[in-house]
């Protein structure tokens, strides 16, 4: 073997090392690990749960906030369930709406709500009641509401979108693995 192979070899060899160390260090002194957890949370904030949910494991109840559309929780409400979301219940809404649609929910069901918004192609008020227990959102459907977004606008919407955020004045709950 040459010494010109040789000393290629063992440069090549200690940049390998080099490397390895570096990414050692990294990874130990790491202060990003614990980010976006519950750690450091001020008492009394709720934990939000930011998991990005699967239609199947969300839950709605589809409200009409409309002044003359009869009937209209009921027809989106069989629209949803042929996108396989839960529907647990249509109503009609007092308080008549001109938006969209309008989307009610707790810490439970923050996760629920950001896939829901990619529905009405983020064009839906959001309302977050920080004391609401439950995981269900209520989707209120208002006078401008036309159609539910297509499966692609829906993916597209959602990449938008990015990943979901803890509302203002909770914390993100921590992610199961």
């Amino acid at each position: 073997m040459s010494f010109a192979r040789v000393r290629a070899l063992v440069v090549v060899g200690l940049l390998g090392v080099l490397a390895l160390v570096f990414v050692v260090v990294a990874l130990v002194r790491d202060t990003q690990g614990s980010a976006g957890l519950a750690e450091g949370c001020p008492e009394g904030w709720p934990l939000a749960d930011v998991t990005l949910r699967e239609p199947k494991d969300v839950k709605i109840n589809v409200l009409n906030a409309t002044t003359d559309r009869d009937g209209l929780a009921r027809q989106i409400a069989d629209d949803f369930r042929n996108r396989k979301f839960q529907v647990k219940r249509t109503a009609d809404e007092k308080k008549k709406s001109d938006d969209i649609a309008v989307l009610r929910y707790g810490p439970k069901g923050v996760g629920s709500a950001h896939l829901l918004r990619a529905y009405f192609l983020d064009n839906a008020e959001l309302v977050y009641d920080p004391k609401r227990t439950d995981d269900v959102v209520d989707v209120v459907l208002g006078n401008s509401f036309q159609q539910l977004a297509t499966t692609t606008e829906v993916n597209q919407s959602l990449g938008d979108l990015g990943s979901p955020n803890a509302p203002p004045e909770s914390c993100p709950a921590p992610v199961e693995k």
